[in-house]
């Protein structure tokens, strides 16, 4: 019994770990205050986080990256008001890589990534788009896709080399 205990309390704090360095990096991401280099690193480590410690963790994480890019002037003035959206984007991105992703890694990448950007997309153009100038309204469509998909693609080169890819996750 005190066997088991002691692995229950190694697995916690190995998960615990695992997270605090996912969580890190996410905050830490958007003060590189590039949108093509912050959003596949946040997005990569929205992917690893559900793929190794499940939706939850992935939710949680996705929740900081947003504010800080906005404390560190990688999301614009205007786009403040998207904040909340770019949570719920992260969610999507999330929930929807979690769900599928056993059934086709490669699918829950994909399917993922179209739907945050679809998702973000719609926002801005039917709801807070015309408030915003058509630049940096665009940095709400297809860069959010490229960096979606390209957060994907390093998430899973990651799980691979450490071996924490599942082959069952393939069809």
């Amino acid at each position: 019994m005190e066997k088991v205990i002691s692995s229950v309390k190694t697995n916690v704090w190995s998960k615990s770990a695992v997270f605090a360095v996912f969580l890190g990096i996410s905050i830490l991401a958007p003060f590189l205050k590039q949108q093509l280099i912050t959003g596949p690193i946040v997005n990569a480590v929205l992917f690893l986080a559900t793929a190794v410690l499940g939706m939850g963790a992935g939710i949680l994480i996705g929740f900081l990256p947003s504010m800080v890019s906005a404390l560190v002037g990688l999301l614009p003035a205007p786009l403040l008001p998207m904040i909340p959206h770019i949570i719920v984007s992260n969610a999507i991105l999330v929930l929807t890589f979690g769900i599928l992703r056993k059934r086709n890694f490669f699918l829950g990448i994909i399917s993922a990534s179209f739907a945050k950007f679809l998702f973000l997309f719609l926002i801005v153009e039917f709801l807070i788009g015309q408030s915003l100038p058509r630049p940096i309204a665009a940095m709400m469509a297809w860069p959010q896709l490229v960096t979606a998909l390209a957060g994907g693609i390093i998430a899973l080169f990651l799980l691979k080399i450490t071996n924490h890819y599942e082959k069952k996750n393939i069809s």
